[in-house]
């Protein structure tokens, strides 16, 4: 149970690290701040979450040892968290909670189409 008494429903450890992501939808690709991403899934900060029940490819780069990973998932929530901010004003954020769905390794910024389902 949690701190505030409620039971916790999530299966798999969290990894609370921030880094930039790139967002490949049919909409077109868009970048994200990836946050407490999880075995299963993750949460993307965006400026414009993609619709609910949405696939989106989620492209982790790390420039320094030339790495490329996709992850195939799936719109799962919305969330927009407001709180204070420096000299009295609100600060706000948004994104999306993902499924993942499957991982590939990519060489073109393109949708990945739907594949194997991970088991959770």
């Amino acid at each position: 149970m949690d701190r505030a008494g409620k039971l916790e429903r999530r299966r798999s450890t969290r990894f609370d690290k921030v880094f930039p992501v790139y967002l490949v939808s049919q909409d077109g690709i868009g970048r994200g701040i990836a946050r407490n991403i999880s075995a299963g899934g993750m949460y993307i900060e965006t400026t414009a979450p993609l619709p609910l029940g949405g696939i989106v490819s989620v492209r982790f780069v790390d420039d320094r040892f030339g790495v490329e990973i996709t992850a195939a998932s799936e719109v799962r929530h919305h969330l927009m968290l407001e709180f204070a901010a420096a000299q009295g004003r609100i600060g706000a954020l948004r994104g999306m909670g993902l499924r993942f769905l499957y991982f590939a390794a990519e060489e073109e910024p393109r949708l990945v189409v739907p594949g194997p389902v991970m088991a959770h």
